[in-house]
């Protein structure tokens, strides 16, 4: 099922909730790639989404050190989410589309499930802190 944006998933951040929400979108398309086996695609798609984390954790980063709010966790959690995701790239990539459905239900369902956790259990800590800031608040 795919990826929906909501209010509840809101951090009190117009930058990160903007980049959440990018996210769900090429989170929800990588899912429909991997189930139409679209493997001429995926490499691309992968690398954005790669590209697009990148960006979002460092701005992750640069938030919480404004507003005094200790990282260290999500830092962590941050790099087991890159080493997962280069190791679902790999696997897609070997396998050239030829995989079972229920591998492509995996890969499909650990991405939505590290997102949705990513913003449940990590960026949410940040909420109290940032709700003392304007919702437009960018540390630039």
């Amino acid at each position: 099922m795919a990826l929906v944006w909501s209010q509840e998933l809101s951090v009190g951040n117009a930058m990160i909730d903007s980049e959440h929400k990018n996210l769900i979108v090429m989170v929800n398309s990588l899912r429909d790639m991997i189930g139409a086996k679209d493997c001429s695609a995926l490499p691309q798609a992968f690398e954005q989404l790669e590209y697009c984390l990148s960006a979002h954790f460092a701005n992750e980063a640069k938030l919480a050190q404004a507003i005094n709010f200790p990282f260290s966790y999500n830092a962590l959690a941050h790099q087991h989410l890159q080493n997962a995701l280069q190791l679902i790239k790999d696997a897609v990539a070997v396998k050239s589309g030829i995989w079972a459905a229920d591998a492509a239900e995996h890969y499909s369902e650990f991405l939505s499930d590290w997102l949705t956790s990513h913003v449940i259990n990590e960026d949410m800590l940040m909420k109290p802190a940032l709700l003392a800031y304007p919702y437009e608040f960018n540390p630039g």
